[in-house]
């Protein structure tokens, strides 16, 4: 949020050439990023209870178990909800009264736990794949093994080893400007030069 801001008042720096300070509260973003549950607050009255992953107002939306993990499924709509279905073999838990999304949201307590049985049965991969094919957007949750093994995080090049150390490649990237890549952090003390207690 302050990078954004600071952005923003450059740019009507640029604009009007005229500075100005940016005042940002930690309490203020930590309310602004409340934003599904404060409007749903703000429009009823009524405070939202936990919820976990759930999104509070589109159902199934959220963390599901597979036989070797968990992923996330976004079901954004009925078309999508009846795709869902269908792919983990319940094409019933798409009929009334689950087949619109205000009906779902009437009857999470019961839809919930006839998804996670099915998808329970199934690997991630198998999961997340049938979302591929009919559209519905879902992920996997992985672990830091996982992660690294991702086709995609080894293609950008975000594990780097400079001088053999491991570490992680800052995700930003410029068309023309080089980034100091190959030198690894420092050691505990090594710009302490010979008062270095841990130099060898």
């Amino acid at each position: 949020m302050t990078a954004t801001g600071i952005l923003a008042a450059l740019r009507e720096r640029d604009r009007t050439g005229r500075g100005q300070r940016v005042d940002m509260a930690l309490l203020d973003v930590g309310v602004a990023m409340a934003a599904n549950q404060a409007m749903n607050f703000l429009a009823s009255g009524r405070a939202p209870g936990r919820l976990g992953n759930q999104h509070p107002n589109i159902v199934p939306y959220q963390v599901f178990p597979c036989a070797d993990g968990h992923a996330i499924v976004a079901v954004g709509n009925d078309a999508q909800h009846r795709r869902f279905c269908a792919l983990i073999g319940a094409p019933e838990l798409a009929e009334p009264p689950h087949d619109t999304n205000p009906g779902r949201l009437a009857h999470r307590a019961t839809l919930i736990p006839a998804i996670a049985a099915r998808t329970a049965r199934m690997t991630k991969a198998d999961l997340l794949a049938g979302c591929e094919a009919a559209g519905v957007p879902a992920g996997p949750i992985n672990d830091m093994g996982e992660v690294f093994a991702d086709p995609q995080v080894i293609a950008r090049g975000m594990r780097i080893e400079p001088g053999g150390v491991p570490g992680l490649r800052t995700p930003l990237r410029f068309s023309d400007s080089p980034l100091a890549l190959e030198r690894p952090s420092p050691r505990l003390g090594q710009d302490q030069g010979a008062a270095d207690p841990w130099a060898g």
